[in-house]
Protein backbone atom coordinates (compact mmCIF):
# COMPACT_ATOMS: atom_id res chain seq x y z
CA UNK A 1 0.00 0.00 0.00
CA UNK A 2 1.82 3.07 -1.17
CA UNK A 3 1.57 5.97 1.26
CA UNK A 4 0.58 9.51 -0.29
CA UNK A 5 2.68 12.42 0.88
CA UNK A 6 0.92 15.24 2.52
CA UNK A 7 1.24 18.21 0.82
CA UNK A 8 3.49 21.05 2.96
CA UNK A 9 2.36 23.47 4.64
CA UNK A 10 1.79 26.91 3.68
CA UNK A 11 3.91 28.05 6.59
CA UNK A 12 6.75 25.76 5.05
CA UNK A 13 6.22 27.34 1.64
CA UNK A 14 6.14 30.98 3.58
CA UNK A 15 9.50 29.97 5.59
CA UNK A 16 11.06 28.66 2.27
CA UNK A 17 10.08 31.47 -0.03
CA UNK A 18 11.77 34.05 2.75
CA UNK A 19 14.67 32.31 3.21
CA UNK A 20 15.30 32.11 -0.53
CA UNK A 21 14.47 36.02 -0.82
CA UNK A 22 16.65 36.13 1.94
CA UNK A 23 19.66 34.39 0.40
CA UNK A 24 18.98 36.59 -2.71
CA UNK A 25 19.18 39.73 -0.57
CA UNK A 26 22.68 38.61 0.76
CA UNK A 27 24.22 37.55 -2.30
CA UNK A 28 23.05 40.60 -4.22
CA UNK A 29 24.35 42.82 -0.96
CA UNK A 30 27.32 41.30 -1.03
CA UNK A 31 27.91 42.27 -4.80
CA UNK A 32 26.83 45.84 -4.44
CA UNK A 33 29.38 46.10 -1.54
CA UNK A 34 32.23 44.22 -4.13
CA UNK A 35 31.11 46.71 -6.55
CA UNK A 36 31.03 49.52 -4.47
CA UNK A 37 34.83 48.45 -2.91
CA UNK A 38 36.10 48.22 -6.31
CA UNK A 39 34.29 50.80 -8.17
CA UNK A 40 36.80 53.37 -9.46
CA UNK A 41 39.07 50.71 -10.18
CA UNK A 42 36.76 48.89 -11.93
CA UNK A 43 35.47 52.48 -13.71
CA UNK A 44 38.91 53.28 -14.71
CA UNK A 45 39.78 50.11 -16.13
CA UNK A 46 36.85 49.37 -17.90
CA UNK A 47 36.71 53.16 -19.31
CA UNK A 48 40.37 52.69 -20.74
CA UNK A 49 39.53 49.58 -22.32
CA UNK A 50 36.21 50.40 -23.91
CA UNK A 51 37.76 54.28 -24.31
CA UNK A 52 41.21 52.61 -26.27
CA UNK A 53 39.30 50.22 -28.06
CA UNK A 54 36.19 51.94 -29.50
CA UNK A 55 37.77 53.51 -31.90
CA UNK A 56 38.79 49.63 -33.01
CA UNK A 57 35.37 48.29 -32.10
CA UNK A 58 33.21 51.44 -34.25
CA UNK A 59 36.01 50.46 -37.31
CA UNK A 60 34.94 47.04 -37.44
CA UNK A 61 31.11 47.56 -37.18
CA UNK A 62 31.51 50.22 -40.13
CA UNK A 63 32.75 47.21 -42.31
CA UNK A 64 29.63 44.68 -40.97
CA UNK A 65 26.93 47.91 -41.53
CA UNK A 66 28.77 48.75 -45.08
CA UNK A 67 28.81 44.55 -46.20
CA UNK A 68 24.56 45.14 -45.51
CA UNK A 69 24.35 48.49 -46.90
CA UNK A 70 22.79 49.12 -43.57
CA UNK A 71 20.04 47.24 -44.72
CA UNK A 72 18.15 46.19 -40.69
CA UNK A 73 15.69 43.93 -42.46
CA UNK A 74 18.89 41.46 -43.74
CA UNK A 75 21.29 42.22 -40.59
CA UNK A 76 18.55 40.97 -38.35
CA UNK A 77 17.08 37.90 -40.13
CA UNK A 78 20.14 36.68 -42.14
CA UNK A 79 22.84 38.31 -40.70
CA UNK A 80 21.61 37.03 -36.80
CA UNK A 81 21.10 33.35 -38.42
CA UNK A 82 24.29 33.23 -40.33
CA UNK A 83 26.05 34.20 -36.78
CA UNK A 84 23.74 32.09 -34.29
CA UNK A 85 25.17 28.89 -36.50
CA UNK A 86 28.55 30.21 -37.41
CA UNK A 87 29.18 30.16 -33.11
CA UNK A 88 27.02 27.36 -32.44
CA UNK A 89 28.76 24.65 -35.17
CA UNK A 90 32.03 26.02 -34.37
CA UNK A 91 32.21 25.41 -30.86
CA UNK A 92 29.74 22.81 -30.85
CA UNK A 93 32.40 20.85 -33.41
CA UNK A 94 34.94 21.02 -30.97
CA UNK A 95 33.00 18.57 -28.70
CA UNK A 96 31.95 16.45 -31.01
CA UNK A 97 35.37 15.12 -32.23
CA UNK A 98 35.99 14.98 -28.25
CA UNK A 99 32.66 12.96 -28.03
CA UNK A 100 33.85 10.69 -31.18
CA UNK A 101 37.51 10.51 -30.79
CA UNK A 102 37.49 10.60 -27.06
CA UNK A 103 40.72 12.53 -27.05
CA UNK A 104 42.71 13.81 -24.82
CA UNK A 105 42.50 11.36 -22.60
CA UNK A 106 42.63 14.13 -19.75
CA UNK A 107 39.88 16.18 -20.74
CA UNK A 108 37.47 12.98 -19.83
CA UNK A 109 38.33 13.36 -16.45
CA UNK A 110 36.17 16.25 -16.42
CA UNK A 111 33.30 14.67 -17.38
CA UNK A 112 30.30 15.09 -15.15
CA UNK A 113 28.41 11.55 -15.94
CA UNK A 114 31.41 9.41 -16.54
CA UNK A 115 31.21 6.46 -18.77
CA UNK A 116 28.57 8.09 -21.21
CA UNK A 117 28.40 8.88 -24.42
CA UNK A 118 32.04 6.97 -24.53
CA UNK A 119 31.92 7.27 -27.44
CA UNK A 120 28.84 8.98 -28.42
CA UNK A 121 26.71 6.81 -30.64
CA UNK A 122 26.78 8.48 -34.60
CA UNK A 123 23.52 7.80 -35.62
CA UNK A 124 22.37 9.66 -32.53
CA UNK A 125 24.48 12.20 -33.47
CA UNK A 126 23.06 12.79 -36.71
CA UNK A 127 19.63 12.75 -35.55
CA UNK A 128 20.37 15.46 -33.20
CA UNK A 129 22.47 17.54 -35.96
CA UNK A 130 19.41 17.49 -38.71
CA UNK A 131 16.84 18.64 -36.14
CA UNK A 132 19.32 21.21 -34.80
CA UNK A 133 19.73 22.79 -38.12
CA UNK A 134 16.34 22.45 -38.66
CA UNK A 135 15.06 24.34 -35.96
CA UNK A 136 17.79 27.08 -36.33
CA UNK A 137 17.55 27.50 -40.43
CA UNK A 138 13.25 26.47 -40.73
CA UNK A 139 12.34 28.06 -36.77
CA UNK A 140 15.09 30.30 -36.36
CA UNK A 141 13.88 32.40 -40.00
CA UNK A 142 10.35 32.17 -38.87
CA UNK A 143 10.85 33.93 -35.71
CA UNK A 144 13.33 35.91 -36.79
CA UNK A 145 11.00 37.56 -39.41
CA UNK A 146 8.26 37.83 -36.62
CA UNK A 147 10.45 39.56 -34.38
CA UNK A 148 11.66 42.30 -36.63
CA UNK A 149 8.19 43.18 -37.20
CA UNK A 150 7.74 43.53 -33.63
CA UNK A 151 10.72 45.78 -33.67
CA UNK A 152 9.75 47.85 -36.45
CA UNK A 153 6.47 47.93 -34.49
CA UNK A 154 8.21 49.29 -31.76
CA UNK A 155 11.16 51.24 -32.98
CA UNK A 156 14.75 50.10 -32.28
CA UNK A 157 18.38 51.95 -33.11
CA UNK A 158 18.72 51.39 -36.39
CA UNK A 159 22.08 53.62 -36.12
CA UNK A 160 25.83 53.07 -37.33
CA UNK A 161 27.01 54.17 -34.09
CA UNK A 162 27.63 51.99 -31.18
CA UNK A 163 26.03 52.24 -27.80
CA UNK A 164 27.74 52.80 -25.07
CA UNK A 165 29.33 50.49 -22.86
CA UNK A 166 27.16 50.94 -19.59
CA UNK A 167 24.31 50.82 -21.76
CA UNK A 168 24.79 47.44 -23.64
CA UNK A 169 25.95 46.14 -19.43
CA UNK A 170 22.23 47.54 -18.58
CA UNK A 171 20.65 45.93 -21.71
CA UNK A 172 22.30 42.68 -20.97
CA UNK A 173 21.34 42.41 -17.28
CA UNK A 174 17.62 42.89 -18.73
CA UNK A 175 18.29 40.34 -21.41
CA UNK A 176 19.33 37.80 -18.64
CA UNK A 177 16.12 38.42 -16.29
CA UNK A 178 13.69 38.38 -18.97
CA UNK A 179 15.00 34.96 -20.51
CA UNK A 180 15.55 33.43 -17.27
CA UNK A 181 11.51 34.17 -16.15
CA UNK A 182 10.50 33.24 -19.78
CA UNK A 183 12.72 29.81 -20.00
CA UNK A 184 11.94 28.95 -16.38
CA UNK A 185 8.01 28.98 -16.91
CA UNK A 186 7.98 27.49 -19.94
CA UNK A 187 10.22 24.99 -19.15
CA UNK A 188 7.95 24.32 -16.22
CA UNK A 189 4.71 24.21 -18.51
CA UNK A 190 6.99 21.77 -21.32
CA UNK A 191 6.69 19.33 -17.97
CA UNK A 192 3.61 19.66 -17.62
CA UNK A 193 1.26 16.10 -18.60
CA UNK A 194 -0.14 17.49 -21.81
CA UNK A 195 3.12 18.84 -23.43
CA UNK A 196 5.81 16.38 -22.46
CA UNK A 197 5.30 13.17 -24.01
CA UNK A 198 4.14 15.02 -26.96
CA UNK A 199 6.94 17.72 -26.88
CA UNK A 200 9.43 17.73 -24.55
CA UNK A 201 10.77 14.37 -24.64
CA UNK A 202 12.73 14.65 -27.23
CA UNK A 203 14.97 17.01 -25.79
CA UNK A 204 15.08 14.96 -22.77
CA UNK A 205 16.48 11.94 -24.94
CA UNK A 206 19.78 12.96 -23.85
CA UNK A 207 20.19 12.37 -19.87
CA UNK A 208 23.59 12.39 -20.10
CA UNK A 209 23.42 15.29 -22.91
CA UNK A 210 26.12 16.90 -25.60
CA UNK A 211 26.64 19.57 -26.70
CA UNK A 212 24.91 20.05 -30.12
CA UNK A 213 21.81 18.41 -28.13
CA UNK A 214 21.76 21.67 -26.36
CA UNK A 215 18.76 22.66 -29.22
CA UNK A 216 17.60 19.24 -30.23
CA UNK A 217 14.29 19.66 -29.50
CA UNK A 218 10.43 19.60 -30.59
CA UNK A 219 10.68 22.84 -33.27
CA UNK A 220 7.83 24.11 -31.14
CA UNK A 221 9.98 23.77 -27.49
CA UNK A 222 12.56 25.43 -29.86
CA UNK A 223 10.10 28.04 -30.36
CA UNK A 224 8.52 29.03 -27.82
CA UNK A 225 11.52 27.62 -24.81
CA UNK A 226 14.56 28.53 -26.32
CA UNK A 227 14.50 30.98 -28.99
CA UNK A 228 10.80 33.27 -27.71
CA UNK A 229 12.76 34.16 -24.66
CA UNK A 230 15.54 35.05 -26.04
CA UNK A 231 14.24 38.06 -28.36
CA UNK A 232 11.71 38.83 -26.28
CA UNK A 233 14.09 40.83 -24.43
CA UNK A 234 15.65 42.48 -27.90
CA UNK A 235 12.01 43.31 -28.29
CA UNK A 236 11.13 44.92 -25.23
CA UNK A 237 14.30 47.20 -25.27
CA UNK A 238 14.75 47.63 -28.64
CA UNK A 239 17.82 47.30 -28.95
CA UNK A 240 21.01 48.37 -31.45
CA UNK A 241 21.76 45.25 -33.98
CA UNK A 242 25.39 44.88 -32.27
CA UNK A 243 24.13 44.93 -28.82
CA UNK A 244 21.25 41.57 -30.35
CA UNK A 245 24.11 39.75 -31.78
CA UNK A 246 26.37 39.81 -28.58
CA UNK A 247 23.67 38.85 -26.88
CA UNK A 248 22.60 36.06 -28.99
CA UNK A 249 26.58 34.56 -28.95
CA UNK A 250 26.40 34.86 -25.12
CA UNK A 251 23.21 32.94 -24.69
CA UNK A 252 24.58 30.03 -27.67
CA UNK A 253 27.60 29.51 -25.70
CA UNK A 254 25.97 29.55 -22.31
CA UNK A 255 23.66 26.73 -23.63
CA UNK A 256 26.67 24.63 -25.26
CA UNK A 257 28.38 25.00 -22.19
CA UNK A 258 24.89 23.82 -19.83
CA UNK A 259 24.56 20.50 -22.50
CA UNK A 260 28.12 19.77 -23.06
CA UNK A 261 28.70 17.16 -20.22
CA UNK A 262 31.96 18.23 -18.91
CA UNK A 263 32.63 20.78 -16.05
CA UNK A 264 36.12 21.87 -17.33
CA UNK A 265 38.24 24.73 -15.64
CA UNK A 266 37.19 28.29 -16.13
CA UNK A 267 34.08 26.90 -17.13
CA UNK A 268 31.14 28.36 -15.54
CA UNK A 269 28.86 25.49 -13.73
CA UNK A 270 26.88 23.25 -15.75
CA UNK A 271 26.15 20.80 -12.65
CA UNK A 272 22.65 22.72 -12.39
CA UNK A 273 21.11 21.53 -16.32
CA UNK A 274 22.87 18.28 -16.21
CA UNK A 275 21.40 17.01 -13.36
CA UNK A 276 18.23 18.02 -14.75
CA UNK A 277 18.40 16.03 -17.44
CA UNK A 278 19.43 13.50 -15.11
CA UNK A 279 16.33 13.90 -12.84
CA UNK A 280 14.14 15.70 -15.20
CA UNK A 281 12.01 17.05 -12.16
CA UNK A 282 14.82 19.72 -10.88
CA UNK A 283 16.26 22.30 -12.15
CA UNK A 284 14.58 24.20 -14.83
CA UNK A 285 15.89 27.85 -14.83
CA UNK A 286 19.67 28.77 -16.12
CA UNK A 287 20.35 31.11 -12.84
CA UNK A 288 18.68 29.10 -10.28
CA UNK A 289 16.85 31.66 -8.72
CA UNK A 290 13.92 30.82 -9.51
CA UNK A 291 14.41 27.43 -8.59
CA UNK A 292 15.47 28.06 -5.32
CA UNK A 293 12.17 30.81 -4.78
CA UNK A 294 9.98 27.83 -5.58
CA UNK A 295 11.66 24.82 -4.55
CA UNK A 296 12.77 23.39 -7.61
CA UNK A 297 16.20 22.42 -6.91
CA UNK A 298 15.84 20.32 -3.72
CA UNK A 299 17.31 17.18 -4.40
CA UNK A 300 19.75 18.94 -6.06
CA UNK A 301 21.13 20.95 -3.51
CA UNK A 302 21.10 17.80 -1.43
CA UNK A 303 23.70 16.08 -3.72
CA UNK A 304 26.91 16.07 -4.47
CA UNK A 305 26.98 17.44 -7.71
CA UNK A 306 25.48 20.89 -6.04
CA UNK A 307 29.09 21.07 -4.07
CA UNK A 308 30.54 20.93 -7.84
CA UNK A 309 28.27 23.76 -9.02
CA UNK A 310 31.35 26.25 -8.90
CA UNK A 311 33.75 27.51 -11.13
CA UNK A 312 36.66 25.08 -11.12
CA UNK A 313 39.86 27.30 -11.00
CA UNK A 314 42.47 24.24 -10.99
CA UNK A 315 43.04 21.32 -12.83
CA UNK A 316 41.75 18.72 -10.67
CA UNK A 317 38.66 17.59 -11.32
CA UNK A 318 35.66 18.07 -8.87
CA UNK A 319 34.61 14.54 -8.85
CA UNK A 320 37.98 13.81 -6.94
CA UNK A 321 37.18 16.63 -4.45
CA UNK A 322 33.02 15.62 -4.09
CA UNK A 323 32.75 11.93 -5.36
CA UNK A 324 29.46 10.74 -5.55
CA UNK A 325 28.46 8.32 -2.88
CA UNK A 326 28.96 4.27 -2.73
CA UNK A 327 26.13 2.15 -3.96
CA UNK A 328 25.04 0.13 -1.45
CA UNK A 329 24.80 -3.76 -2.67
CA UNK A 330 22.61 -5.96 -1.36
CA UNK A 331 23.85 -9.10 0.15
CA UNK A 332 21.97 -12.52 -1.25
CA UNK A 333 20.31 -13.32 2.33
CA UNK A 334 19.20 -9.98 2.42
CA UNK A 335 17.92 -10.26 -0.83
CA UNK A 336 15.66 -13.25 0.18
CA UNK A 337 14.62 -12.38 3.04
Amino acid sequence: MSESRPEPAPEGAVRSLLGSLKSSLVVVGSALIALAALRNSLTQHVRQLWGDSGELWQALWDRVYDLFGGNQYNMFVYGSLALSMLVYWAVGAVYILLDITLKPQQLRRYKIQPGTNEPVDPRRLLQAAFWVVFNQVAVGWVMGEGCYYLLCLRGFDTGRQLPTFQWVLFELTVFILIDELGFYYFHRLLHSRLLYRRVHKWHHEWTSPIAIAAIYAHPLEYMLSNIGPLLLGVVVMGSHMATTWLWFCLAILNTINSHSGYHLPFFPSPEAHDFHHQTFTQCFGMLGVLDRLHGTDAKFRASPAYQRHIMLLSLVPLRQAYPDPEKRICSDSSVSQ
